[in-house]
């Protein structure tokens, strides 16, 4: 199995926000996490990427169990993900966020005193072309527009060199237009380099046009999963989600 999660389980304050989370990820697949705000989806990347301890279950990737490791191991062994509030460098250039994620793959240091954007010109270039980002590579930032802040996020992410890439709300605060570059990005990535998605997506438009599998997450259980078809016709999930009739 390429990534599974069994009987997963977080706590804050005697309130489960994960509660017995089992699913799996098929290699080459992207796979949606959906659910409203407060489902637990938040929670949930950040069990799998290291940022939390869970209380409970188990997180396997490529036949190692990854529970509990910090996110920088985790990053390590092939799991990188972008945040749903943007999380770049704002006074570094989009070059320079880059180039501190290559660095950092590759056990480096950043250096101002050593001539390192002289280092791996080409890999980072590459990158910041992968996403569409090539004439912004020389802007803050901080001055990007949201939509290009997000896809420097994912060129962050690329960099580390993921088997898995988790997106947390890749499109949220993005206008339509935007909305459709980026999941042309996705696409475009995967054929690039291979890479296995998870997308956690408020958008449903967004999620019914890119998926392959949808989970779908209501007070941090796991209550239906299957392909687009299956998910649009899933009662309990037009009941709950698309606004079908109690």
């Amino acid at each position: 199995m390429f990534f599974e999660v069994q009987n997963l389980e977080k706590s804050f304050g005697g309130v489960k926000a994960t509660d017995n989370v089992s699913l799996h990820i098929n290699e080459g697949d992207i796979c949606s996490l959906i659910g409203p705000n407060g489902a637990g989806k938040s929670t949930f990347f950040n069990l799998i990427t290291g940022y939390i301890r869970p209380d409970s279950g188990k997180v396997i990737f490529l036949g190692e169990d990854i529970t509990g490791k910090t996110a920088m191991a985790i990053a390590r062994k092939g799991i990188a993900r972008s945040f749903q509030i943007v999380n770049i460098f704002p006074q570094l250039t989009a070059y320079e966020n880059v180039m501190v994620a290559v660095l950092s793959q590759k056990k480096r240091s950043f250096n101002v005193i050593h001539p390192a954007k002289k280092i791996d010109k080409d890999e980072i270039y590459g990158l910041l072309q992968s996403t569409g980002l090539e004439q912004q590579a020389q802007m803050l930032g901080g001055q990007l527009s949201h939509g290009n802040q997000k896809r420097l996020e994912v060129a962050i992410a690329l960099a580390l060199k993921p088997k898995l890439l988790a997106l947390d709300e890749p499109t949220a605060g993005m206008a339509e237009e935007e909305k459709s570059a980026i999941l042309e990005t996705i696409k475009t990535l995967m054929k690039m380099t291979g890479c296995t998605i998870l997308l956690c997506e408020h958008d449903m438009s967004v999620i019914f046009s890119i998926s392959d599998q949808i989970w779908v997450l209501h007070n941090g259980r796991i209550v239906a999963n299957g392909n687009v078809e299956e998910i649009k016709n899933n009662e309990v999930v037009q009941r709950i989600y698309l606004g079908g009739r109690e």
